[in-house]
């Protein structure tokens, strides 16, 4: 086999290797590295919190409904809020013990205070149900950020890449494809990395929306059952 039959078989090999995604990554200007390296550490913090809010929405909703069968069990509501007033376990139990506090201390001084109560008990479990919303929807805008600003990052660093190539090509003065596709491709992997980052952070923050919308109905509507109870003692309890 002559030398010039060697070369052309293995050139092939040497354009792939020049094409791999590290080479690619490692040529880029250093505008196009930052890019990428931001959006890689973009998509890890993605995933993290992905993670932990798979975990969290997991137990808390588990948790949830064993703290609704409990309270449906016919247990009293003083004993379940001796177990659970140290500690709430979930975002219903927290409910559960903020209202419960507050009735207490309608009751716990000499002259019992009626008025106003039921509209006291209201309040609070709107607060406390706003603050569980908050609890959970912490870090869900750092998913819609990067999956709304990721892909337009990654085209930023596409387009620095093509002008820096179109730069090279015009010292070179040399327009053919094996001068012009590396400088592309190394632009395009910009892009490439944007949507790695972009597309599951849109995943999971439709996914976590709904689930904090859905435990939020759930909360809703446990505070409108709890407090047609509470409301029918006080009822009681004024009458007697």
């Amino acid at each position: 086999m002559n030398p010039a039959d060697l070369a052309q078989q293995s050139l092939p090999t040497i354009v792939a290797s020049d094409l791999s995604l590290w080479t690619l990554f490692w040529h880029a200007h250093w505008v196009v590295k930052f890019v990428m390296v931001g959006l890689l550490a973009c998509s890890v913090w993605v995933w993290a919190i992905a993670i932990d809010k798979w975990v969290l929405y997991t137990r808390n909703a588990r948790a949830m409904r064993n703290f609704e069968s409990q309270f449906w069990s016919g247990q009293s509501l003083e004993e379940l809020y001796r177990t659970h007033a140290a500690k709430p376990t979930n975002s219903m139990a927290a409910l559960f013990v903020a209202a419960m506090q507050e009735w207490k201390r309608s009751f716990s001084g000499q002259q019992r205070s009626f008025a106003g109560l039921q509209t006291r008990l209201d309040k609070v479990m709107q607060v406390t149900i706003a603050r569980e919303i908050e609890r959970l929807e912490k870090r869900l805008l750092v998913l819609a950020t990067v999956g709304s600003a990721g892909p337009f990052v990654g085209l930023f660093g596409t387009v620095w890449g093509i002008m820096t190539s179109f730069q090279s090509i015009a010292a070179s003065k040399n327009t053919s494809l094996a001068v012009v596709a590396p400088g592309i491709a190394e632009a395009l992997f910009a892009t490439a990395v944007g949507l790695i980052a972009a597309i599951p952070a849109t995943i999971f923050y439709n996914k976590f929306a709904a689930e904090v919308n859905k435990q939020a109905q759930q909360l809703e509507g446990f505070a409108d059952e709890f407090s047609a109870i509470l409301s029918r003692q006080i009822d009681e309890r004024g009458a007697g």
